[in-house]
């Protein structure tokens, strides 16, 4: 029996990588890592079918050095243990953990001292944030690189090759007429899109004329109602955190409920819930971070059932609250700014001067203290010369925001347009 599509067409080298130019590039880090075989550990962080199994073969199949795979999922401490103390007899060993964001604290623990040593190199794969999943101690020990979804033209092109080149589907006609259905019920993820492929082909028979009504009615008999690792997990928190952000508690408890009985994982659901408020609601409401971080406190510790009545409470709060991305936007034209300037100089009077000899360079002349002054406040620069009267935060149009809006007003005489 033939292996999958998506198996039988996985790439062996870095050239045949579909997306992901940043790491497969010419001039690529990970490319140059690979060519003079000093490979760091490295936790390869993106959406499911972007390429990090792929990535972990392509090395291991380029480099052919010792190396051995452990599912986090079925795998334990004493799986851990077993490879590190094979790697110690065999240079150059590579450990692939898939789904490393599943290891606990123990698990990921017995990895220390063997990422350190170099006794192995951690390859990672999640699909989850490793600043959240992954310990400090170990993340601090591996590169991070971030794989980006695929777009629609490389997933097209994926279509095209498959049919193109598969020995099994060469030998039957097939006709590609539409994508689009393809493309949306697979979620971006190649693996799954390569295998539905196959499966609409397999079902249609010859001519296999694809459509998209013809995939839909195919897919639609087979695609899981919640999959935890595919499109509805995105599609999915994506309407739950609109919802909030729209300040529609109906749907926002509906999303909810329909990760909880797809047993969505409580922390994911939490963590998404403390980002948007204060991506979302922010200074219009403080609370809201509040009660969030709460959530995701209780939440860890209590676990499903309970857990959902708790994310419900907060689903309630985030949606009813008032909104603003005012400090989101704040820090993002600010990081532009960054950006585009580079690192500018910090004014003479705004510098720490611990020693006699930074006193002799100015450092902190001129310094007003704000609470030497009339309601603690003084009128001064606190922004690089080149950046001058440059406004990154604008309070927004809500209750709480108005009251810091009039303050700023009132210290700085409308000097910032506030």
């Amino acid at each position: 029996m033939a292996a999958p599509l998506a198996e039988r067409l996985r790439p062996v080298s870095l050239d045949d990588l579909a997306g992901q130019e940043h790491l497969s590039g010419k001039d690529s880090i990970l490319r140059k890592a690979i060519e003079r075989k000093q490979l760091p550990s490295m936790i390869l962080w993106g959406p499911p079918g972007v390429g990090k199994t792929t990535i972990a073969n392509i090395i291991a199949h380029t480099l052919g050095f010792p190396f051995f795979t452990l599912s986090a999922i079925s795998s334990g401490v004493k799986d851990v243990r077993e490879v590190i103390e094979a790697a110690k007899s065999q240079p150059n060993c590579i450990l692939f953990i898939d789904e490393i964001h599943r290891f606990n604290k123990g698990q990921q623990d017995a990895l220390l001292g063997a990422v350190e040593k170099g006794t192995v190199t951690l390859i990672g794969a999640t699909t989850e944030n490793p600043s959240f999943e992954v310990n400090a101690a170990l993340l601090s020990r591996c590169q991070v690189y971030v794989l980006k979804a695929l777009g629609e033209k490389e997933l097209v092109g994926l279509l095209q090759h498959a049919i193109a080149t598969d020995k099994v589907l060469q030998s039957k006609k097939i006709e590609l007429q539409e994508t689009e259905a393809l493309i949306n019920i697979s979620g971006g993820d190649a693996r799954k899109l390569l295998n539905l492929l196959e499966l609409v082909v397999n079902a249609l028979g010859e001519p296999a004329i694809i459509t998209d009504q013809s995939v839909m009615d195919i897919a639609q008999k087979r695609v899981a109602l919640y999959d935890k690792k595919g499109e509805q997990h995105y599609d999915i928190v994506s309407a739950f955190i609109k919802s909030m952000r729209g300040s529609d508690p109906n749907g926002a408890v509906y999303w909810l409920a329909r990760m909880i009985e797809g047993g969505e994982d409580v922390q994911f659901i939490a963590r998404r819930m403390l980002i948007l408020a204060s991506e979302d609601i922010g200074n219009a409401n403080p609370t809201a971070l509040i009660m969030a971080n709460a959530t995701f406190e209780a939440v860890s510790k209590i676990g499903y059932p309970e857990s959902r009545i708790i994310l419900s409470q907060c689903a309630v709060y985030l949606a009813s609250s008032p909104k603003s991305n005012a400090s989101y936007e704040a820090i993002g034209a600010a990081q532009a700014a960054v950006r585009q300037a580079g690192d500018l100089p910090v004014p003479l009077h705004l510098r720490n001067a611990p020693t006699k000899l930074m006193k002799n360079m100015d450092y902190g002349k001129n310094y007003q203290y704000a609470h030497s002054f009339e309601n603690n406040f003084a009128d001064q620069e606190y922004l690089p010369d080149h950046l001058r009267g440059t406004v990154f935060y604008q309070p927004g149009k809500n209750a709480r925001e108005e009251e810091l809006r009039k303050f700023l007003r009132e210290r700085w005489k409308g000097k910032y347009g506030y």
